[in-house]
């Protein structure tokens, strides 16, 4: 079992990771402004998936033989940068009203599924939330205890403060109600979306 301390320690470690803007908080806005604070639920589940994937990775070892080898990291490092771009040019493109919508169910559950992926592709190719559990962790577990039950315990804690961040943004959001139905603004908030995606896309191809 992980000391509170320790837990408590590689929060505030994390915070300032998850406070910096990323594709999760970016696809939050975007499709929250779009279609309520609903679509937050998946936004989040997906999330928080990558996370605990990330984690069992590391116990697992996978994710240290990325990190390790160069051509490996490279790789997975451009394959989450073109993802990012990719879903970035098509949230351009889905800002563009359609002509002949679906009914609203099955355009609704279509979404949610499209959304939970999204999320947890963005964090999943995301090189960096590896290394999070895999030189920022092990600062913070016993060597004498179980190293797989730390880690998943870190997991938890950061997986369980991801989501308050996003679940306050969510609220924060919604406080916008009024500005947030306007056709203007949804399509505006999806292209500036669109440009986080690519401008993180890019940013992760050039480091």
């Amino acid at each position: 079992m992980v000391h509170p301390y320790a837990v408590a320690g590689f929060l505030v470690a994390v915070l300032p990771l998850i406070a910096t803007p990323g594709a999760s908080l970016a696809l939050l806005i975007q499709h929250v402004t779009d279609s309520g604070r609903r679509q937050a639920l998946p936004i989040i589940l997906g999330t928080v998936t990558g996370l605990y994937m990330h984690a069992t990775l590391a116990v697992a070892g996978l994710s240290a033989l990325v990190m390790h080898s160069s051509l490996a990291f490279t790789a997975v490092k451009l394959i989450g940068a073109v993802y990012l771009i990719g879903l970035g040019i098509w949230t351009w493109r889905s800002a563009t009203p359609n002509a002949a919508p679906t009914p609203r169910r099955q355009r609704l559950s279509k979404r949610v599924e499209s959304v939970y992926a999204q999320a947890l592709l963005a964090n999943v190719l995301n090189p960096k939330s590896a290394a999070i559990y895999l030189t920022l962790a092990p600062q913070f577990i016993a060597p004498h205890q179980s190293f797989g039950g730390q880690i998943l315990t870190l997991a938890t804690a950061h997986a369980l403060l991801i989501a308050f961040w996003l679940a306050a943004w969510t609220l924060l959001i919604r406080r916008a109600s009024h500005a947030l139905q306007r056709s203007r603004f949804k399509r505006t908030v999806a292209r500036t979306t669109s440009v986080v995606l690519i401008a993180l896309g890019i940013r992760s191809a050039a480091t």
